[in-house]
């Protein structure tokens, strides 16, 4: 029977502030404000999924450089 994780209260800050590089799918969801699929597709097309026996882990540092990709410019209004 697999142990239940601990949960870590000040887990949301740690994400946020960015000093925990890897986070679970779940956590990437909330941080990205997406949904779990959505998430799962923008990881695997960054490149940024670690996978470890039954275990993904993101680097939210390289979906972050990814999603910089995507950004556009601003528009000049006249």
């Amino acid at each position: 029977m697999p142990r239940a994780r601990k949960e870590i209260p000040e887990l949301e800050e740690l994400i946020e502030s960015g000093q925990k590089k890897f986070v679970r799918y779940k956590e990437g969801q909330k941080l990205y404000s997406m949904g779990k699929q959505t998430f799962r597709d923008l990881a695997d097309e960054a490149g940024a999924v670690y996978q470890y026996k039954g275990c993904c882990l993101v680097n939210t540092q390289i979906v972050d450089e990814f999603l910089e990709n995507f950004r556009r410019p601003k528009k000049v209004i006249r």
